[in-house]
Formats: structure tokens, C-alpha cells, sequence
């Protein structure tokens, strides 16, 4: 007799993650910077499917590997956790995992893992990110992340190291040393050093484990403490001006957006953010970037029209370099989507406000004369949509409805894209910003 294995139910329900263990470990001097007050550690998190798997893809593409491959691998990860997170309000792993060789199971422990740092830090209300790559290479090992904006703007970045694990002898003794030991061989060394983004002034070790057998799930965190010293010192700081709240370190918000823009498919953004990093050559003057405005729900988003290449001409090969000299036209890939009856779901894109402000920015910089590149920029903060800390459990949140998931940076998940007849375009020239 054969035995038909029967699908899945896909996990379509937003999951709440309740604070197992905090702890703090002691640093000197403290506050390494002087007025740094931490957010209140969140006591559980909130978040839907999509918000996690944005997640994932968010860390994901902060590595130095091809543009191509971080795309493709970003956009995988929401079916991976449909799959292999059952449904339901409490975190618990599908059967299914335990089809999959240790490997495997420890590399999707790991990027949701980290997947779960990027939606704790979030919460408590970071903006900006970065690989950790950009500390010393000489102060190896180091944490995971790099973040800014929120409650560290003008002081500096915190560092963020990741753990993830779903292995039968996950317990909360267990998660809680994994979360300690790291922020004390890969966090702690690094407090008060200096990276290319600002000084660390704080650090955060996020672990976070499932058990497949008995479906016991614990996060758990650990962080610097703060001393409240009473006393202001008398001495001027040697160390020059901090960045005003509200603005970002032009490096920090390169990096951020470099992978916002990864995701969304605009391959020539990118390449210029490169550029601008020092990485690859200059691309061609003459390019212009495609975006069409949706609206969702009473909100703009823009939508790159590189990622729809395949689906707007498939009948076409060209060259790589030939795409953005293309006419890009929405009605012909509405005329090729009512043709096959298909909504295209979980489609990345970016505030309107949010990526208007930094491709001004960027066009800025590429315009600019040497030796003029701005050392901080005037970026928007947008209110999350789809992920929350909650200090009283309870509540649902009205955002829980939306079809889209939304982090401070702008950067946005669609569930699907709205059918539009006549949708705004816009084209952005690197050169002249917004023709």
C-alpha cells in the first residue's frame, strides 16, 4: 500500500514569542556613551509569517556574496517557514523538519535565528543595519549585526549577535547559556571599540531555539547593563560631534538600503550603491531606474519595474546590460496577468516618502564632487507595520490586518500587488534624481 504524504496547512497566523530570560552583563566605563538610555526590552514579540520571513531576507543580504544568488536566496525564505513552521498563535515546528538532514536543519535554525534578532531589534525600535563584517577583522570573533537610529542615534551603533537552533535538546538552560557565552566571546570585546559606522556603545545577544519533540520554544536575550551614575563628568569629549537624532551615517544607510534594493530587483540602484562603497566600477551614465506607485490600505509604496522583467516580456532575451534602456510599460504586464488570471503575491518594495528621500540622496552623492560626499544624511523613520513588541498580552493590533508587513526603514513586504490600470511611474536618473 502506498502512502501519500498530505501537504501542509501553510502558516498563515500571526505568532506571539514570550521573553524566556534577560540578562544583563556588567561593562566599564558605562554608559560607554554618556546619555545612552537602552528601550525597555520588549516582554514578547508579535509577528506574522511574511514579517519573519522579510526578516530573514534582510540579514541575509547584508553578506558579500552575488547580487543574483542573495536575491533568489532572500526570496525563498517565506516559503521555507510556510513549510516548516506549523500553524497556529504559538511558535512550534512542523513535522516536516525532521525530514531534513542535520545541515540543513542547523542552516534554517540559523537564519531564523537571525530572522528573529532583526524583528526583536525592530521592536525595541532600531532603524539602520549592517553585517558586523564592517568591525576589525583583527577582533574576530564578532556578533552578527550592526544597528542604528532609535534610542542610539547621536550616541553611536549596538552590536547584535544571532543564535538559532531546533534540535531535541533545546531546554531554556540551554538557550539562555547559548545567548550569555556568545555576548561574552562575540559582543563584549567589541563595547566602546569604534567600526566604520560609529562607536559601539551597546551590545545584544539574541538566542532564540524550539524543541521538534515536545514544541518547547524560548528566546532569550542577553544585553550590556547600564550603570546610572549621578554624577556628569566635567570633562569635554574628545571624541568628534554625534550625529543629530534623526539623521544617519551616510555609510550605515548605503549598506541598509543596499539590501532594500536588492530585494525590490533594482539592480541599478545597487550597482551604484557599489560604487559609491567603493565596489565595481561605474556603471553607465545614461540608466533609468522604473518604479510604479502602488497604493495599499491608504499607503504608497514604490515598486521596481526590473523585477517584473521576466513577466512583463518573457518572449524576450537580452543582455543583462540592455534592461534598463527597456520602455517599461504597466499595461502590458497587466494585459499578460488578466491573460493567466494570476495576482503576483509577496512582492518587495519601499515607503514612497522613504525611498524618494534616499534616491535624492544617493543622486546627490553621484552628482557631487569628489571629496563632498556627505558624511550623514536626512533619511525618513516610517512606523512598522505586521511586527510588535507588546508589554500587555492581549491586544490585536489593527496592523495585523494589513497585507503588507513594513520595517522602520521603509522596506515593505506586499502580500500581493494591486491591480492597477493606471498607476503612477516614476523614473529615477542617477544623475538628475527624479525626471
Amino acid at each position: 500500500m502506498t502512502t501519500v504524504a498530505t501537504a501542509p496547512a501553510l502558516w498563515r497566523t500571526e505568532k506571539t514569542v514570550v521573553l524566556s530570560g534577560h540578562s544583563l552583563h556588567s561593562q566599564k566605563p558605562s554608559p560607554v556613551s554618556e546619555g545612552f538610555v537602552p528601550p525597555i526590552m520588549a516582554a514578547q514579540i508579535r509577528f506574522r509569517p511574511d514579517a519573519l520571513a522579510a526578516s530573514m531576507a534582510r540579514t541575509l543580504t547584508l553578506r558579500t556574496a552575488p547580487d543574483a544568488l542573495l536575491a533568489q536566496w532572500a526570496r525563498s525564505q517565506l516559503a521555507q517557514i510556510e513549510y516548516l513552521v506549523e500553524d497556529g498563535f504559538r511558535f512550534e515546528l512542523s513535522p516536516f523538519l525532521t525530514s531534513l538532514a542535520d545541515a540543513e536543519r542547523s542552516g534554517f535554525a540559523g537564519r531564523v535565528g537571525a530572522g528573529m534578532t532583526d524583528l526583536l531589534m525592530n521592536a525595541l525600535g532600531y532603524v539602520w543595519r549592517d553585517n558586523a563584517t564592517c568591525l576589525s577583522s583583527n577582533l574576530d570573533p564578532h556578533a552578527d549585526f550592526v544597528y542604528a537610529g532609535g534610542a542610539v542615534s547621536g550616541h553611536g551603533v549596538v552590536l547584535a549577535e544571532a543564535h538559532g537552533s531546533f534540535a531535541q535538546s533545546v531546554a531554556e538552560g540551554r538557550i539562555a547559556g547559548e545567548a550569555r557565552r556568545k555576548y561574552l566571546r562575540q559582543v563584549k570585546p567589541h563595547i566602546a571599540t569604534s567600526c566604520v559606522h560609529g562607536k559601539v556603545v551597546h551590545g545584544y545577544s539574541v538566542a532564540f531555539g524550539s524543541n521538534p519533540a515536545n514544541q518547547d520554544t524560548f528566546l532569550h536575550v542577553a544585553e550590556t547593563r547600564i550603570s546610572r551614575s549621578k554624577i556628569k563628568s566635567s570633562l569635554p569629549s574628545q571624541q568628534p560631534g554625534p550625529i543629530a537624532s534623526g539623521r544617519v551615517s551616510a555609510r550605515l544607510a548605503l549598506a541598509a538600503h543596499r539590501s532594500n534594493f536588492l530585494l525590490m530587483g533594482a539592480s541599478q540602484v545597487v550597482a551604484w550603491i557599489d560604487w559609491l562603497r567603493g565596489v565595481g566600477g561605474r556603471p553607465a551614465d545614461d540608466t533609468v531606474t522604473t518604479f510604479f506607485v502602488v497604493e495599499i490600505v491608504g499607503r504608497k509604496f514604490l515598486v521596481a519595474a526590473e523585477y517584473f522583467f521576466p513577466y512583463i516580456r518573457p518572449w524576450r532575451l537580452l543582455d543583462e546590460v540592455d534592461l534598463p534602456q527597456l520602455p517599461w510599460r504597466w499595461d502590458e504586464f497587466e494585459s499578460w496577468r488578466l491573460r493567466i488570471r494570476s495576482d503576483l503575491a509577496n512582492v518587495y518594495a519601499m515607503d514612497e516618502f522613504a525611498a524618494g528621500s534616499f534616491l535624492r540622496a544617493l543622486s546627490g552623492m553621484i552628482s557631487g564632487e569628489a571629496g563632498q560626499a556627505p558624511l550623514a544624511l536626512d533619511l525618513p523613520v516610517v512606523e512598522p507595520v505586521g511586527l510588535s513588541k507588546e508589554l500587555e498580552p492581549g491586544d490585536r493590533d489593527e496592523d495585523s490586518r494589513y497585507p503588507f508587513v513594513q520595517f522602520r526603514d521603509g522596506l515593505a513586504l506586499l502580500g500581493k500587488l494591486p491591480r492597477s490600470r493606471k498607476p503612477e511611474t516614476l523614473f529615477w536618473s542617477p544623475q538628475r534624481g527624479f525626471l
